[in-house]
């Protein structure tokens, strides 16, 4: 199924986008941005985002944590709040 009219990006290069990246990094962090660098594209209108991230996190493989959209314990408080 074409996920990206855009692109022509499919669920099936999504899914194996994923697979890829965890093989190779099994701690990496995934999002649209890098699956579709790696698959040699850029996201033009963003028309597609819902059923792309939708189609990335539901990819076998995806979630390291149970919970995919946690962030890992050595991101967590990287932001600082600056006070002028």
């Amino acid at each position: 199924m074409i996920v990206c009219q855009c692109t022509g990006v499919t669920d099936h290069e999504i899914r194996a986008a994923v697979g890829w990246m965890r093989a190779s990094d099994a701690d990496t962090i995934i999002t649209p941005g890098k699956i579709y660098r790696a698959l040699g594209k850029r996201a033009d209108c963003g028309g597609c985002m819902k059923l792309f991230v939708a189609t990335m996190r539901a990819s076998e493989g995806f979630a390291v944590d149970a919970d995919p959209r946690a962030v890992p314990a050595e991101l967590r408080g990287l932001r600082r709040r600056v006070t002028g």
